[in-house]
């Protein structure tokens, strides 16, 4: 007799069904926000330096930036990064580089947005502050797109500064158009430029290039030469124009290296690798040789350095905007994942251990971002000559502290998440690796705090600027009068003995950054938020690590400052 399958049933000691993988106490993803908005002190330090009237646009980046779409694009670029392709199937060689869809994406949208040249097309007041703010919102979310954009907002000084050469090149760079076709530059939407000055046998030491110019006798004006050599660092080299340095018959000189011809033929720019780098992956880097390419000279003959040095000016500011909006995201990522899971019967914010943290974290976090703001605004068209002393040492000061900072900010806010944050599948490992290109880029440590030297012996008004600029606060707070007061006295003593100098310029440029950032937190931060910051970095029981801070210290409040809650500021 057969049995009728559809009366069967299960023996009575089976085991019943169970539900094996139900997800509880993980974080919502954190998209949908305006990242502008949430920012507090950003739109504090945008309206104290004057560029309020910027705010609408602001929040419309921050809308985007902070997008569900936007965050995907960042993601495509990373783990898609681009890949070299020398020559095609004929054998040609072409040196092109293929990007992701989703790169496009993301630096179409900040071109669009004016996040590279948007100050130099539109000078008005607060242009400079607003830039930097735009750049900033985009970098937090996708930091490989920030390095042409840097390069295409820095060069610009340089060729106003030429107008022989400006003329064909300012107005490209001042489209809101982004167009990635390698054809002819005067048939194109809109332009991008890159830099390269190292060479392998020298690296910082520019004067020890090898690289070869010789002048076109076709040519009257001598402005047209042909380059031979190499550069082993040869930044985004997918944009249109380079500035690069060469020796030429008077010595080191600055040229522009076209990647198309006028006549749509590939200038020869031979691409030999792309730099497998720790981080920054969604950005080609690259190694290049020059064989009889052809060069536009700027500026004056053997005055290469001089002439490009106003560009690394301004991309050392963007790797102090870099470096801020990377730890804007880090603390964003660490409140948000603090302030959705639970462990130990509470929400890991309101822990105080952890709170501490968060609210270190923060203090960093909005010390950098007025630092960044204080100098943007002494780059605006309008500023005066104390402003532009200012920046002399301060931009390189920040660029040193800030950026040195910004990998340690990026292990401690990765930490808070715990085991997701050393995940891929979370930015904060991504974040992790990118902040240290911005402490080497445009001078590593040593270069830098030697700069810093060298720029107060040859401009000694530069450190009278950067004085006054404290004296704002004398008396504010006694911890940072005594600072600055050992700080000129070590200074003064340093300065007497050059070995010595050098052996302490670290300490040095270390002692100045942690001034101005607490003079810019005392005039600007809420009390509680600037007296932590004192007690923290200056006080007597300082730590090493984050989350640290004076007894007394409401990390509450100052928490809660940067989750995107409304805070009245301090008047």
């Amino acid at each position: 007799m057969t049995e009728n399958p559809s009366r069967a049933v299960a023996a009575p000691d089976a085991p019943a069904p169970r539900r094996t993988h139900e997800v509880t106490n993980q974080v919502p993803p954190r998209v949908g926000i305006d990242e502008y908005g949430a920012n507090t002190p950003l739109v504090e330090a945008v309206r104290e330096f004057g560029a309020a009237h910027h705010t609408p646009q602001l929040h419309e980046i921050g809308a985007l930036v902070g997008s569900q779409e936007f965050q995907g694009w960042a993601e495509l670029a990373h783990t898609s990064p681009p890949a070299l392709r020398t020559h095609d199937r004929y054998g040609n060689r072409v040196d092109e580089i293929d990007f992701h869809p989703a790169y496009h994406e993301v630096i179409g949208a900040a071109v669009r947005h004016g996040a590279h040249t948007a100050a130099w097309a539109d000078p008005k007041p607060g242009a400079a502050v607003a830039r930097a703010a735009s750049f900033m919102l985009f970098a937090q979310i996708e930091p490989g797109h920030a390095c042409p954009m840097s390069m295409s907002h820095a060069v610009v000084p340089v060729l106003q500064r030429d107008p022989e050469v400006g003329r064909d090149w300012l107005p490209g760079l001042f489209s809101r158009i982004y167009d990635p076709r390698l054809i002819a530059p005067g048939n194109k939407d809109g332009l991008t430029f890159g830099m390269g000055m190292t060479e392998k046998q020298g690296g910082s030491d520019v004067r020890s290039n090898t690289t070869h110019a010789v002048p076109l006798p076709s040519d009257p004006e001598g402005r047209a030469h042909l380059l031979t050599g190499h550069k082993w660092f040869f930044s985004a080299p997918r944009s249109d124009a380079f500035l690069v340095l060469a020796q030429a018959e008077a010595g080191l000189t600055c040229f522009l290296v076209p990647r198309v011809l006028p006549d749509g033929t590939r200038n020869p720019v031979r691409i030999q690798r792309l730099k497998n780098k720790l981080g920054n992956k969604s950005n080609a880097s690259s190694e290049v040789e020059f064989d009889s390419t052809w060069a536009q000279r700027v500026g004056e003959p053997g005055r290469g350095v001089p002439t490009i040095i106003e560009m690394v000016n301004h991309t050392r500011l963007d790797c102090v905007l870099g470096s801020t909006a990377g730890m804007r995201q880090s603390l964003s990522e660490a409140v948000w994942h603090a302030t959705y899971r639970s462990a130990f019967g509470a929400r890991l914010v309101d822990q105080p251990a952890m709170t501490a943290v968060l609210a270190d974290l923060a203090l960093e976090t909005e010390a950098a971002t007025w630092t960044s703001l204080r100098l943007a605004r002494a780059y605006e068209e309008d500023s005066g000559e104390s402003d532009a002393a200012f920046r002399r040492l301060a931009t390189a000061v920040s660029k040193y502290w800030i950026c040195k900072r910004g990998p340690h900010h990026a292990y401690e806010a990765l930490e808070c998440l715990g085991g997701n944050g050393y995940t891929e599948d979370w930015p904060l490992a991504r974040r992790y690796r990118e902040q240290p290109v911005m402490a080497v880029w445009e001078g590593s440590g040593n270069v830098i705090a030697l700069d810093v030297l060298r720029g107060i012996a040859k401009t000694p008004r530069s450190l009278d600027a950067f004085w006054a600029e404290l004296e704002v606060t004398s008396g504010a707070h006694p911890v940072l009068d005594a600072h600055i007061g050992r700080l000129r006295r070590n200074l003064a003593e340093d300065l007497r003995d050059p070995a010595a100098a050098q052996t302490r310029a670290r300490a040095t440029v270390e002692a100045m950054a942690l001034a101005l950032q607490a003079s810019l937190m005392l005039r600007h931060a809420p009390q509680t938020s600037a007296d932590a910051f004192v007690g923290a970095r200056l006080g007597e029981e300082r730590g090493h690590q984050y989350g640290i801070l004076p007894r007394g210290t409401d990390a509450a409040a100052i928490v809660a400052r940067h989750s995107g809650a409304a805070v009245t500021p301090r008047e």
